[in-house]
């Protein structure tokens, strides 16, 4: 027995269920009509991101296709479950956070009206879209944010994200050059006794850290003995000699002795005190001191405070005067050595910055150009230069091969920003603009770039606001986005 239910009860159940399905489907987007269209969006909860409005009978379902190369706008307009296509005209109106607006036509295909025009990444955006169908006329609204990373305060200052504003900047030219780590040349001494002898004891050995003036070697030298004993005798004499004059003087004062004999003793006082201070002298050529005790021990200090790079004396070896049995270094700073080419000799100038780094292991140190050759060679056809590079902690380690960067000069650019605000990606070089709707990565074209700056060509406009540094942290929450949304 069939049993009639309520007209009222009938219209009530319907609207909800609309209502339901409606509420389900389109919580997150906005509509709104103009003119007569009955803008009444309806939903199709088994397609994902689906528009659907109505307008005097007609359905239009709106989607956006998900080929990342080719993503088009596509309208499914449809009269009682019935593709249509003719007779109906769409237009649609994309707007930014970034950039102009993007009118849309359509063109058939199939059951369906396709955009004329690609839609380029990311897909932030606010669209109208404009339907006529049989004299009715709509515009409805919605919005695409596939892709905006929104962050709080509180997660910009954990994460130390900063933003700055993109303008001009300036890019620094390098030059790439092939190096080699040799001593400083004007803190290495090939260290020599400067007296023959025996050596008696080395009391220091290769790559012992030495301090100025400490004992590098004791030599038993008769030629030091002689030196010695020839100061001893002059000041023998001078003492001798000095004695007399003093007594010549009194004599001559009394009127004792003749003045003769007073001036022959200030003459010989005169010289006995020119070959003690020849002597003396002497000795001190030498850099030893004038002991009585040792005659023959010389003892062989350091010049100054380095490192022992190389040693040829050994207890019980005879060694002449030249003979060079220490070399010292003091490597607290080295040459970095470049060999220049003659087309890059006008770029390389005494006084600019180069950095230094190591072809086996990763670091790197900064420092000036100190000396530009002025030869070039004949067989190589190329110039040296040179940097002074400091290395406190030994790390540089003459003989290494290095490869120096030279700033060869400044160019200035129009837009550019740090290199770490720039992420790949989907494979293009994208920057993390400040938006209404969050942070947007906006793809760029990059053009020229150093070790801190890139030169932005084009997707970036002089005043926007973009993340500059930790910007790899937006990346991953835009992973974590798109992983979500698959």
């Amino acid at each position: 027995m069939s049993r009639r239910i309520p007209v009222s009860a009938r219209v009530i159940a319907a609207v909800g269920a609309g209502l339901g399905i409606t509420l389900a489907a389109f919580a997150f987007l906005s509509k709104q009509s103009r003119g007569d269209a009955a803008a009444t969006p309806a939903a199709d909860a088994a397609v994902a991101a689906v528009e659907q409005y109505s307008l005097a009978g007609l359905i239009v379902k709106v989607r956006l296709s998900e080929r990342a190369d080719d993503a088009r706008l596509i309208i499914a307009p449809s009269v009682d479950g019935k593709p249509v296509t003719q007779g109906v005209d769409v237009r649609a109106t994309l707007t930014r956070p970034l950039g102009s607006p993007q009118t849309l036509r359509f063109v058939t295909s199939g059951s369906e009206l396709v955009s004329d025009q690609a839609i380029a990444k990311p897909h932030v955006f606010d669209a109208a879209l404009d339907v006529s169908w049989q004299g009715k006329s709509g515009v409805f609204a919605f919005a695409r944010n596939d892709g905006a990373v929104v962050l709080s305060a509180q997660q910009m200052q954990t994460g130390d994200i900063a933003l700055a504003s993109a303008g001009a900047g300036e890019i620094v030219s390098i030059l790439q050059l092939p190096g080699e780590i040799r001593f400083n040349d004007d803190r290495t001494a090939h260290v020599v006794p400067r007296v023959g002898g025996v050596v008696e004891r080395v009391p220091v050995t290769v790559g012992e850290n030495v301090a100025q003036g400490q004992v590098l070697a004791v030599i038993a030298s008769t030629d030091l003995a002689d030196r010695r004993s020839e100061l001893l005798t002059a000041e023998r004499r001078l003492a001798a000699a000095r004695v007399a004059y003093e007594r010549e003087k009194s004599l001559w004062r009394e009127r004792v002795s003749a003045e003769q004999d007073y001036l022959q003793a200030q003459v010989q006082l005169r010289e006995a005190d020119i070959a003690a201070r020849s002597a003396r002298e002497k000795l001190a050529a030498l850099g030893a001191s004038a002991s009585a005790h040792a005659l023959n021990r010389y003892e062989l200090r350091a010049p100054f405070a380095g490192t022992i790079v190389e040693k040829h004396a050994t207890a019980g070896e005879a060694i002449a005067a030249d003979s060079n049995i220490f070399t010292i270094s003091d490597l607290s700073t080295v040459w970095a050595e470049m060999a220049v080419s003659a087309q890059q000799l006008g770029a390389v100038r005494v006084g600019r910055q180069a950095t230094i780094k190591a072809a086996a292991f990763d670091s790197r140190s900064t420092g000036r150009i100190t000396y530009v050759g002025a030869l070039v060679g004949e067989a190589t056809r190329s110039g040296s230069a040179r940097v002074v590079v400091p290395n406190p902690d030994g790390v540089w380690r003459p003989g290494m091969f290095v490869d120096v960067a030279v700033e060869a000069g400044r160019i200035a650019v129009p837009l550019a920003v740090a290199n770490d605000a720039v992420q790949d990606i989907d494979g293009a070089p994208s920057v993390f603009v400040e938006s209404k709707k969050g942070f947007i990565a906006q793809p760029v074209t990059t053009g020229r770039r150093d070790a801190r700056t890139v030169e932005v060509v084009s997707g970036l406009s002089a005043g926007q606001r973009f993340v500059a540094s930790n910007s790899y942290l937006l990346k991953a929450e835009l992973g974590k986005l798109s992983a979500s949304e698959e």
